[in-house]
């Protein structure tokens, strides 16, 4: 999660300074969505041998719910909200390739 923060701290200002407001904001909220979605996968695969068998759904809601924001809400774009939705997967990597 720290990964992922950190990460999302460095490309929302790089992309305000580099394509504009409108597209940092949407890289914000892009990003918040997948800090979201990997806080609810957490969660689901930590209830995983307890409680359940499966991966919970629910998770899946929060892309498609991401997807639709961008598209209702004016002035929000998708491709950075999507981008900023999968900046979890590269800090995912940075963090288990790293040296802890």
């Amino acid at each position: 999660m720290l990964a992922t923060l950190a990460l999302s701290g460095v490309a929302v200002p790089l992309t305000a300074v580099l394509f504009g407001f409108a597209q940092a904001i949407s890289l914000l909220v892009g990003s918040l969505a997948g800090l979201l979605y990997l806080r609810m996968l957490a969660r689901s695969v930590a209830r995983l041998g307890s409680d359940s068998r499966s991966v919970g759904k629910s998770q899946l809601l929060v892309p498609v719910v991401l997807v639709l924001a961008a598209i209702r809400v004016p002035g929000a774009e998708v491709i950075p909200a999507l981008v900023g939705f999968l900046l979890y997967k590269p800090a995912i990597l940075i963090q288990a390739f790293l040296p802890a």
